[in-house]
């Protein structure tokens, strides 16, 4: 073994001999002399199953071996499930050198909380909101249980970054260093991720107030090799009229059950009513065949029981099983080895498509991605957004992205985050109990991560929130919490900074199968799917929300919402370039490869025969009968930019799959609108989202207690992008 390995812990160089380890991987022998310094953070990227948690623990666990006293490690994960596999992962190496190690979150036991609490010490691994709760609940104990802490490590950077949750992290982190008096004397942090883009910003988005210096460590060896297929459906026409023909989803279903059954797989369907649906259906195909059901969905609202039992069949390789499920399992819970990964639909993200990848192709065997894509089979009275074959498109861009070019989104670090930012100012409010104004300036915005916030939005938020009751000021200037304040800190929904809507259980006989979220419509009689079968709803009870169910075959079931992401300008333009050039294949050596079947490949040709015959690429505007369609190949952001900028000077359009319909107008209206906005300032960001209703703007779970003028700013910051939709009208040559 190397120099690295002689810089460990004895002991922990003793697990590393009955791992059978033949040497360590190049990450983690890069990582241990920077984690061992401590006077540094570190952000460790590599792809998944690099090693990167070991990189992590192996230096980190030799660095706190001897200490006896207080939390010597402070792990964060986005996730409950992911805890619970890294305290499994740290079992052997922690009894190796005596340490313990505490999982904290909700499901948690009592008994090992209550260990931890009268002995705090070794690791504590715990979710961001389980640390606010013990910020604002516990403040004595966790100054005494966390002054000697060395390390603080977030694992799955990249689920953080840029996200209401990500902001509530920086500012609990500042906030414990704050308590624990390290704002000078600041605690290394270690960010472990799979997927990051522009690497070179993301220690600004570890450590906003650039305390520390950070060192980054990528792997230049671990290479995978990676199969693709792309296969495409058509969805036919008639399909509601005639019987006779087979949805795109069922020849999906009949396409993963002839794929799938026999192994273990990952399907990502996005959504949870696509989830249930496509598991149903596979359930249904097993009946059918008489065959045992291997196929079952994994998603949020399903029982821990459910969702715990499908993670533990899928580690067993003995028992053939495939998941369908949401983002759920895309972060890095060990799953064991899964045969394929398969994406229905468009991804939302490259950066999320590189997380899918990578659950699969573990143990030297290569990652399988195969993407099922549905287009609508065209006529008379289709228009040239089916024709063009969008989706069919940007999948390919995607993996184009992924791929050749190695690139991810990168987070988008110039939002308010005001929501999240009131959350905050509540919980450092409840955890001393009283505070003074510059105090919390300071530890916000100064220390903190709040860097957009200025004195003038800090001073009108306060004014308001003094309005609404959430907070009131003392005599004395000090801010104490309000009437409303008061209300909303004692609610066990308070830590958690995304909304929760309130949810109804899903009871069969005895059995609860998981929650619904209230905001979907359910009936009595109403047939609904869950958990992968089909139920009638035979009771509901409003006060203490639970649907009660029996088992049923047949019935139509309720649509449930799925939410998108926001698509990033680099998408389209790869997208563009696809069509330009009429070829999606990559080139490998001398060969270029086609990953896309007969039918996808059809399709395809079909969208960049359009693209050629009515020269979009000419003319970015695109007269259909009485309507017009505007093409810019740019992001959601500039998309919205100029829809809302149609709307306000009088034109009736709305815009799906980054194409704007407009409606009852010609080509030559469109231009000269273009034309004149072109010569002026265009309205700032805040201005175009002053024209959307109150409502239109409340996306985040705090936003109804923010005063219009801010609610409209950040709004504003989120969804419009009004320089480069002006740079994007100048390069069109009218």
């Amino acid at each position: 073994m190397t120099e690295e390995y002689q810089r460990l812990d004895k002991r922990v160089q003793k697990w590393l001999f009955n791992q059978g380890w033949p040497d360590l991987r190049e990450i983690q022998k890069r990582a241990i002399a920077p984690i061992l310094a401590g006077d540094r953070d570190v952000l460790i990227s590599a792809s998944t199953a690099a090693g990167k948690t070991e990189a992590f623990f192996l230096p980190a666990c030799s660095a706190i071996a001897e200490e006896e006293s207080g939390f010597g490690i402070l792990y964060i994960s986005p996730l409950k499930a992911l805890i619970n596999d890294q305290y499994r992962r740290l079992e052997t190496l922690s009894e190796m050198l005596d340490m313990q190690v505490t999982p904290w979150h909700g499901d948690s036991l009592q008994s090992k909380k209550k260990k931890a609490r009268n002995n705090p010490s070794g690791i504590l691994l715990i979710t961001p909101e389980s640390l606010e709760s013990l910020l604002v609940r516990e403040p004595g104990w966790v100054k005494q249980s966390f002054t000697s802490l060395k390390y603080i490590v977030i694992d799955e950077f990249h689920a953080f970054i840029g996200t209401e949750r990500g902001q509530q992290l920086l500012s609990l982190l500042t906030r414990l260093e704050h308590i624990t008096n390290r704002i000078s004397n600041p605690i290394p942090r270690v960010a472990l991720s799979a997927t990051l883009g522009e690497l070179e910003k993301v220690p600004l988005s570890l450590r906003p107030n650039k305390s520390l210096p950070c060192e980054t460590i990528t792997s230049s060896q671990h290479q995978s090799t990676i199969k693709v297929q792309v296969k495409g459906y058509l969805e036919p026409v008639d399909i509601m009229a005639d019987d006779t023909h087979t949805s795109a989803e069922q020849q999906i279903c009949q396409e993963i059950y002839r794929l799938c059954r026999g192994d273990s797989h990952l399907v990502f369907a996005n959504s949870r009513k696509r989830t249930e649906s496509i598991a149903a259906q596979l359930s249904d195909l097993c009946d059918q065949q008489g065959v045992k059901n291997e196929f079952l969905p994994h998603h949020g609202s399903l029982a821990k029981e459910l969702r715990e039992n499908l993670e533990a069949r899928l580690q067993k390789e003995s028992e053939p099983t495939t998941a369908i499920c949401t983002m759920t399992l895309e972060l890095g819970i060990d799953i064991g080895k899964v045969s394929s990964v398969i994406q229905v639909t468009a991804p939302h993200s490259v950066s999320s498509l590189r997380q899918r990848l990578g659950r699969s192709g573990r143990r030297n065997s290569p990652s399988i991605l195969r993407m099922l894509i549905a287009e609508n089979e065209l006529s008379d009275k289709s228009n040239i957004v089916d024709g063009l074959r969008l989706e069919l498109v940007q999948s390919l861009a995607m993996i184009r992205l992924l791929i050749v070019r190695n690139w991810f989104e990168p987070a988008d670090t110039e939002q308010m985050h005001l929501s999240t930012f009131l959350h905050q100012i509540l919980a450092v409010i409840a955890q001393w109990g009283s505070v003074r104004t510059d105090q919390l300036y300071s530890l916000l915005c100064e220390q903190g991560s709040f860097k957009e916030i200025t004195i003038e939005h800090f001073k009108q938020l306060l004014s308001h929130m003094g309005t609404v009751q959430l907070i009131q000021q003392l005599n004395s200037g000090e801010l104490v919490l309000g009437i409303e304040g008061e209300r909303l800190t004692n609610s066990y929904t308070f830590y958690a900074v995304f909304k929760t809507p309130e949810e109804f259980r899903i009871v069969a006989g005895s059995q609860t199968l998981g929650t619904l979220p209230v905001d979907s419509l359910i009936l009595k009689d109403q047939h609904i799917i869950f958990g992968g079968r089909r139920w009638k709803v035979t009771d509901i009870d409003d006060e203490k929300k639970v649907i009660y169910v029996i088992s049923t075959k047949g019935g139509k079931p309720p649509k449930f919402n799925g939410g998108g992401m926001s698509i990033h300008d680099r998408v389209r333009q790869e997208m563009l370039s696809i069509y330009r050039t009429g070829d999606y294949r990559i080139e490998v050596g001398n060969q270029k490869i086609d990953f896309v079947d007969n039918t996808g490949r059809q399709l395809f040709q079909e969208g960049a025969y359009l693209f050629k015959e009515a020269s979009i690429e000419e003319q970015p505007v695109y007269q259909s009968g009485k309507h017009c369609y505007i093409f810019s190949w740019m992001g959601d952001k500039v998309v919205n930019t100029l829809t809302v900028l149609l709307i306000r000077s009088g034109f009736v359009c709305s815009n799906f799959s980054g194409v704007i319909e407009v409606q009852n107008t010609n080509v030559d209206k469109i231009k000269n609108f273009l034309i004149d906005i072109a010569k002026d300032e265009l309205p700032n960001e805040t201005e175009l989202a002053g024209t959307l209703s109150i409502q239109q703007k409340l996306n985040e779970k705090y936003d109804e207690y923010l005063p219009e003028d801010l609610l409209t700013e950040g709004y504003g910051r989120q969804a419009f992008n009004s320089r480069a939709a002006k740079q994007w009208i100048l390069t069109l040559s009218f």
